[in-house]
């Protein structure tokens, strides 16, 4: 992922890590945990992701181990999907069969989105990441505990006013691994950074 960045562009990512890691100072993250965490500050110029980003202490190997199996990616809404151009990201929102049955049954299309992945079998052992919908990591988070649906790695950054702060509060408490981004920021450059850093860890893992 990272050989595609020209040198030029390649200098310019290099230097704003050294202020990222200057600026940010001494923390408590492990180095491919920091990879992640960093990554979020430089996609969103916000250092208070050096607080609020908290991983699960199983969620970084198990992204790893994911993407290098090439398991499912599912996320809520297609701008994250087009942040991931290398990955084989699943978006079903725009789906008509969603759409529809989001009218019949009063629901939001990003639950219905999510329970048609589970339909599909896209969830177990899949990444599933939320980065604008509360409904569909509520939704998620009720597959998880009714249905026993196990993805391999949640990551719950969904951005907001409405049911952002409760559903990724939630999100810490599933059986599996996670990575959330606490209190009302996140969205869709907080996913795709975190997937993107994420993805270059798995390439770079040793076989």
């Amino acid at each position: 992922m990272s050989e595609r960045i020209v040198p030029a562009g390649r200098r310019i990512e290099e230097e704003s890590f050294a202020i990222i890691d200057r600026e940010a100072g001494a923390h408590p993250f492990d180095t491919r945990t920091w990879a992640v965490v960093r990554r979020v500050i430089h996609a969103t110029a916000d250092f208070e992701f050096q607080r609020t980003l908290e991983l699960h202490a199983g969620a970084v190997a198990a992204g790893i181990a994911a993407l290098r199996a090439r398991s499912p990616i599912v996320v809520d809404v297609r701008m994250i999907a087009a942040g991931l151009p290398r990955l084989d990201v699943r978006c079903l929102i725009g789906d008509e069969d969603v759409a529809r049955a989001a009218r019949e049954r009063g629901a939001t299309r990003a639950a219905e989105a999510m329970r048609k992945a589970w339909r599909l079998g896209l969830l177990d052992g899949g990444v599933v990441a939320v980065g604008n919908a509360p409904t569909a990591l509520g939704e998620l988070q009720r597959l998880v505990e009714e249905e026993g649906v196990r993805p391999a790695l949640v990551v719950a950054v969904p951005v907001g006013f409405v049911g952002a702060v409760e559903s990724k509060e939630a999100a810490r408490r599933l059986p599996v691994p996670w990575i959330v981004a606490r209190g009302r920021k996140g969205g869709t450059p907080v996913a795709v950074a975190t997937l993107n850093a994420l993805a270059i860890l798995a390439e770079d893992a040793t076989p």
